[in-house]
């Protein structure tokens, strides 16, 4: 299986809408996605994902599911350092990072910065729940800290794809055609989903990585034991689609600049 998160474009937050960038940025990105096979299209319903994907879906003659618990994980609090009021996170690194709680996939929800808002434990339980429930319609089904497909047939393969490796792997990794899945969405809500896919806590997710406007993220499912899968991160925050169409890559969401290169 192929998983595709795909943040919004550069945004207009006044508006809940694309900046003139922001849509050129949808524009080139649509190029890309439209040579795909896609399964299946998924998308929040804030209107600037909705207008990043609306280039895609009309290029490729499509339609998105909207998914309610795909739009921003914004359920504000309020910086102890700085008295921001707003997302939680962006928090200074000398507190956040200090505190035990922050680096547990589990107990972050129940730090005392993001107790501030009750709303934060239990709309995360809910976005992980409904992201099982949807990749069960793939067949994938969650168990513990990873995922079984029933119905997938056995294989045991201990070499990783290479050349060296071929002969150890042939007639063992079956090739079929699989799904591919592509989420429009946020920064935010990504990383939440990320934390549940890949067992690493939200805070070091969302302070740790920068996901530019229209940038890729893509995870494939590694099947090569029994039935068992677990995703895996080929790319994150790929915007190769801008710099090749020369459209600078966004700071929207950094304190930092973008590298351009």
């Amino acid at each position: 299986m192929k998983l595709i998160f795909v943040r919004h474009g550069d945004p207009d937050y006044k508006n809940d809408s694309l900046t003139e960038k922001g849509w050129r940025e949808a524009k080139l990105l649509s190029e890309r996605i439209c040579k795909w096979e896609v399964t299946d299209f998924y998308c929040s319903p804030l209107g600037r994902a909705k207008d990043t994907a609306s280039y895609t879906l009309e290029k490729m003659n499509r339609k998105a599911q909207i998914l309610e618990w795909t739009k921003e994980f914004f359920y504000p609090i309020t910086d102890p350092v700085t008295g921001k009021f707003g997302v939680p996170w962006d928090l200074v690194p000398s507190f956040w990072s200090n505190d035990p709680l922050m680096l547990s996939k589990e107990e972050w929800v129940h730090s005392d910065v993001m107790k501030q808002n009750p709303e934060i434990v239990e709309k995360y339980k809910e976005v992980c729940k409904n992201l099982d429930d949807l990749l069960r319609t793939y067949g994938y089904i969650r168990e513990d800290n990873f995922y079984r497909k029933p119905d997938k047939k056995e294989v045991f393969v201990t070499y990783t794809r290479s050349p060296d490796n071929a002969e150890n792997i042939a007639g063992k990794q079956m090739e079929e055609k699989e799904p591919v899945i592509v989420i429009f969405c946020h920064l935010g809500a990504i990383c939440i989903m990320l934390s549940h896919l890949l067992n690493i806590p939200f805070p070091l997710l969302v302070h740790g990585f920068f996901l530019p406007p229209t940038s890729l993220t893509i995870l494939s499912t590694e099947e090569r034991w029994s039935n068992e899968a677990y995703f895996r991160v080929q790319s994150m925050g790929d915007v190769h689609h801008l710099l090749s169409g020369g459209e600078p890559v966004s700071d929207a969401g950094s304190f930092a600049n973008s590298f351009q290169g």
